[in-house]
């Protein structure tokens, strides 16, 4: 039995749970609570009542605690946390995430997640943010993309953080192979971008319609772009974006006529059977620079070099 004290009084019952129960997301605590299985004074209560000083919470776990252990079973990541985190600060780690690693979880994953590997060894994490799910995850990068990650370690460098996000005064650059020669040496890409018919993928759209910006229901991307080398059949670019849609990049490499090397979901025909064919198991895409303003307002920046395993693929292409 938990009993509320006066400083959780008017908190949500479900976001109080998700905050005091280890090993339960805040969707799997809703889904007891939607099962009759947690109760309050011994009433059945919906996910958003509002806690009082005195109230008594029972949580009847048995078989919610059985499912989630069999969705639980994960697979053992092959990344060691000393690999993982290449600084440590007392606000702050800054996360070089290897491709293949998902951020965050869902109640759909199963394999072993970054979250996770930080939460085992920094539990207290977990409640830094506004999202149980996402604990201390202000931005992320796509499983099958590699680069550099912030994670705050105090609710005020969250704060701090995901403001300059909002700001866009927190620069992130990526490093991409795109294929064929890109004419241009730099340029700006605005397509709106939605979400595809299919659902799983997302999908640019004209920039204008009859000579006007129409959103055509998406939302406004951009994507700018610098040529840092080209090849006889690809072209290596500097990126950089101003808003942060789903698979942006990617989605508007591909509209723009040059798709990311490595990439399964976003390609064409031709590049798709180049990509199976060169077997990277990865996008050929970095985050490998960021700057920010700390808490003390002095600007941090961290830079890496692209991973061996595609600096190796550019030494073959060239």
């Amino acid at each position: 039995m938990i009993k509320i004290k006066s400083e959780d009084a008017y908190k949500r019952l479900d976001k109080y749970l998700a905050d005091n129960i280890e090993d339960y997301s805040r969707s799997q605590l809703q889904k007891l609570i939607k099962n009759g299985k947690v109760s309050v004074n011994n009433e059945k209560v919906s996910s958003n009542y509002s806690l009082k000083e005195g109230d008594e919470i029972v949580i009847d776990y048995t078989e919610e605690k059985e499912t989630k252990e069999e969705k639980i079973e994960k697979k053992v990541s092959a990344h060691k946390l000393s690999d993982i985190i290449l600084e440590k600060k007392k606000e702050y780690f800054i996360i070089n995430k290897p491709a293949g690693l998902i951020v965050h979880g869902a109640d759909h994953i199963k394999e072993e997640t970054l979250v996770d590997i930080l939460l085992k060894k920094y539990p207290k994490l977990k409640s830094i943010g506004e999202d149980p799910m996402r604990p201390a995850i202000v931005h992320r990068i796509d499983k099958d993309v590699s680069g550099l990650m912030i994670i705050p370690r105090t609710q005020d460098s969250f704060d701090n953080i995901k403001k300059q996000f909002q700001k866009r005064t927190l620069k992130k650059e990526y490093t991409a192979l795109v294929y064929g020669q890109i004419e241009k040496e730099q340029d700006e890409i605005r397509f709106p971008i939605k979400r595809s018919r299919d659902g799983y993928k997302m999908a640019a759209l004209p920039e204008t319609l009859n000579g006007e910006q129409d959103l055509q229901g998406g939302k406004r991307a951009i994507t700018n772009f610098k040529v840092i080398e080209k090849f006889i059949n690809y072209t290596l670019v500097k990126v950089s974006i101003k808003t942060g849609r789903t698979h942006q990049i990617r989605v508007h490499m591909l509209a723009y006529g040059h798709p990311i090397v490595g990439d399964v979901l976003y390609n064409t025909r031709k590049t798709k059977e180049r990509n199976e064919k060169f077997r990277l198991a990865r996008l050929f895409l970095v985050a490998n620079k960021l700057s920010f303003d700390d808490l003390s307002g002095e600007r941090q920046e961290y830079q890496i070099n692209l991973p061996d395993k595609l600096e190796n693929f550019l030494e073959k292409i060239k």
